[in-house]
């Protein structure tokens, strides 16, 4: 099957900038598209970035457009979040997903075949 572990995650005032990795093993890049996704306490998952590994399209949420940046390295299975001028409700536990068929509903969580266990991100004020 396929692990996702994420890194990167830690505590940032706000302004500031971090980049999550989301390194993949298994059998992985039959994954059509990686995505990272969010939860604040209390809140329900949501989207936040998604790229297609065979083209590289990117989409992103309205909430970070222009400040986050998702990219992804084939050759080492990885895929990363560039987040840039984070402010305090960016604060979540950052989760990578990977889904194993096209789907033009990227945003969804249950277009996602495969989770990684999350990286704590907090953005003081």
């Amino acid at each position: 099957q396929v692990q996702l572990v994420e890194s990167g995650g830690g505590l940032v005032q706000a302004g500031g900038s971090l980049r999550l990795s989301c390194a993949a093993s298994g059998r992985t890049f039959s994954s059509s598209t990686m995505g990272w996704f969010r939860q604040a306490p209390g809140k329900e998952r949501e989207f936040v970035a998604a790229i297609r590994l065979n083209g590289g399209r990117t989409y992103y949420a309205d909430s970070v457009k222009g400040r986050f940046t998702i990219s992804r390295d084939n050759a080492k299975n990885t895929v990363y979040l560039q987040m840039n001028s984070l402010k305090p409700e960016d604060t979540a536990v950052y989760y990578c997903a990977g889904a194993r068929y096209y789907s033009s509903s990227y945003y969804a969580t249950d277009q996602y075949d495969y989770w990684g266990q999350g990286t704590q991100v907090t953005v003081s004020s």
